[in-house]
């Protein structure tokens, strides 16, 4: 299965979400892609995430994109899982500070209130990286979030970083072969 994980103010109508999921139904896996609503409570999102990941009935790979990368990340090394990381947060590299005041979902507009405790809920579930688990996708061109953070805190990790691109990272529709394969599918 994948468990694709979203970023921050996303869901899972978020393009990279519903591309995956075009492809992996098209190849007949619809049934093994699951990507759920995060909350935007750090705790909560890792509790339901973790929920579906022990009821899995068979190997979980984890794909995360943005703060979603950060969650992956914590949670591969919760479950000794493989992960794809795109444009990852590197939390223990952010100042969570500047996340807090309210924002809103960029496909449903909820809003949601981010709050001091919640960046202490995502500085606790900082994980140093096993590197065999990993494979970073970094665009350089990323204006959210500065790549070099990443890529220092994902250092010895399979990296592939590409020049250009922005935080959505634009080259994901040529890179879904290869993320379905990494998870063995």
């Amino acid at each position: 299965m994948i468990l694709y994980l979203h970023g921050f103010c996303s869901s899972p109508a978020s393009w990279k979400s519903q591309l995956l999921a075009e492809e992996m139904a098209r190849r007949g896996l619809a049934g093994q892609f699951v990507c759920p609503q995060l909350s935007p409570v750090p705790d909560v999102a890792m509790a339901d995430a973790s929920r579906l990941i022990e009821r899995a009935s068979g190997p979980v790979t984890l794909i995360g994109s943005s703060l979603g990368g950060h969650y992956a990340n914590h949670l591969a090394e919760k479950y000794g899982l493989p992960a794809v990381l795109i444009n990852p947060a590197a939390i223990a590299c952010l100042d969570g500070e500047k996340f807090i005041g309210e924002h809103a979902n960029f496909h449903s507009g909820e809003r949601f209130t981010f709050t001091a405790d919640h960046a202490r809920q995502l500085l606790a579930q900082v994980a140093p990286p096993t590197p065999a688990r990993y494979w970073l996708l970094l665009e350089t061109g990323d204006e959210v979030l500065d790549y070099h953070q990443a890529q220092d805190f994902y250092f010895g990790c399979r990296q592939s970083v590409f020049e250009g691109g922005d935080h959505s990272f634009t080259r994901f529709p040529e890179l879904v072969p290869q993320l379905i394969e990494f998870a063995g599918l």
